[in-house]
């Protein structure tokens, strides 16, 4: 296994105190997934105090304190950040993810250390010093059999959020979740111990399952089936909504959210800010359905759900997170979903798609277009071709307004240049010339200046 050298170099250092350095946790499940290692986590055995742990890492870089009363020193090193912790137990004392007594020992063995993580791929360890695996609960076996299992109940239960890990990880890494730990954590939903949980700490399991995994609705799915759903009754109200097979043949809505969500997958950048914006408008672009779907002896109509679905998503989205200006991104997205298809069909003119630039960021539009109009089983769909979209990305590339609206020909220092005193008015005769060019009876600065030269003695006078 890979290790930094400057861990090798304090491992042996600790080895000179009879000390022992094992990297533990998420390094080693990567390393048998042949993933990236992003994190380094070492767990000390043999020392007597974590003063002389502080000690030994002071030779070397610099210590964070700011984890030292959970046993764990934050050690920084060329740009790097590694934790260094003691072997402790944690006992579950009061609500909420900071009601834990932590005790440490640096005498307590690796098995019993690692009792207290949640699942056995994440309780393995590597001795630097040996070279060797450490495997205590099978965890290497549960890699091979692509299994997700818990370490022991009495110690999982204690931390709620886990079951939200539970789903992320099998979405992530296409595993199974274990019998008994899809019963424990069923329990644990039906018992309602997620409602201690913070916004915070469920939005991060939500991003992780959204960024990081190949196909978020395994763990959409899975939350399905765990009843996680009774927290989020938007989602959970697409199911069974009825959709016209003629442009839904893959089933009710909630099939075809999934669908659309995996889709948007393929179209990530690699901003995550941006990606997520783009999976959350994904995921809640449907739910005006849940509301506006109409029954008919033949046919299923949902007129007006693209609207009617803003609501849901912010209620959605303020339920888990508190990142307005992400939030209001996402809204627009939801309400404008149809556009593409809506403007394509009936060749939009370009003072339409104009106002529509001003609403939402169109090449972020289609994209959700695209991954709605693909995430289906029609055979348009299924040909990975989306007309609409792409005609659409090219008239507004022509119009140069595919991330931005168009800039104002005219500005206040232009109306001063041709001699207009600054008034209350300006902003009345500057929105009237940005409207003019928005419908496309301005097309250049010059026609702006002729525009405000014939218009300004009515604005002026107001």
């Amino acid at each position: 296994m890979k290790i930094p050298e400057i861990i090798k170099t304090i491992s042996e250092q600790l080895k000179r105190e009879n000390a022992k350095a094992i990297v533990v946790g998420g390094a080693i499940r990567d390393h048998f997934l042949e993933l990236p290692i992003k994190d380094y986590d070492v767990e000390v055995y043999g020392l007597e105090s974590m003063d002389t742990l502080e000690g030994i890492l002071n030779n070397y870089g610099s210590v964070n304190l700011v984890g030292k009363s959970f046993g764990v020193l934050k050690f920084s090193y060329d740009g790097e950040e590694y934790d260094f912790s003691f072997p402790r137990t944690e006992q579950k004392v009061a609500l909420g993810h900071d009601g834990f007594l932590v005790t440490t020992n640096g005498s307590m063995s690796f098995k019993e250390a690692s009792r207290r993580r949640d699942f056995t791929i994440n309780a393995m360890g590597y001795d630097i010093e040996r070279q060797t695996f450490i495997d205590a609960y099978g965890g290497r076996e549960d890699i091979q059999k692509k299994l997700l299992r818990h370490i022991k109940s009495e110690t999982f239960i204690e931390d709620s959020l886990r079951v939200y890990r539970a789903v992320q990880f099998c979405a992530r890494f296409g595993y199974r979740l274990a019998d008994e730990t899809f019963e424990l954590c069923k329990q644990m939903v039906e018992q309602k111990m997620l409602e201690e949980l913070p916004k915070e700490r469920i939005y991060t399991e939500f991003t992780k399952l959204l960024l990081k995994s190949p196909k978020p609705s395994m763990g959409f799915e899975l939350m399905r089936e765990l009843n996680i759903l009774d927290y989020f009754p938007e989602l959970k109200a697409l199911i069974g909504v009825p959709q016209n097979p003629q442009w839904h043949p893959e089933g009710d809505v909630w099939t075809h959210t999934l669908m659309a969500v995996d889709k948007m997958v393929t179209f990530k950048t690699g901003n995550e800010k941006h990606d997520l914006k783009m999976m959350f408008g994904v995921l809640c672009h449907d739910f005006g359905k849940a509301t506006h779907t109409q029954i008919m002896p033949d046919k299923i109509t949902a007129i007006g759900h693209e609207k009617a679905g803003v609501e849901p998503t912010k209620k959605f989205l303020y339920r888990i997170t508190n990142e307005h200006d992400l939030i209001q991104s996402v809204l627009p997205l939801v309400e404008y979903h149809l556009a593409p298809s809506i403007y394509f069909k009936n060749k939009a003119k370009n003072s339409t798609i104009r106002r529509l630039s001003l609403k939402v960021n169109i090449e972020a539009l289609v994209t959700v277009a695209r991954a709605d109009f693909l995430g289906r089983t029609t055979q348009e769909a299924l040909s990975g071709e989306y007309e609409a979209g792409d005609w659409l990305l090219a008239e507004a590339r022509a119009l140069e307004i595919l991330n931005h609206p168009p800039k104002p020909f005219i500005q206040g220092r232009d109306l001063i240049a041709l001699g207009l005193k600054p008034s209350t008015a300006f902003k009345l005769l500057l929105d009237g010339a940005y409207t003019a060019q928005i419908e496309g009876s301005i097309a250049t600065k010059e026609e702006g200046l002729v525009w405000v030269l014939h218009h300004s003695s009515r604005f002026m006078a107001i």
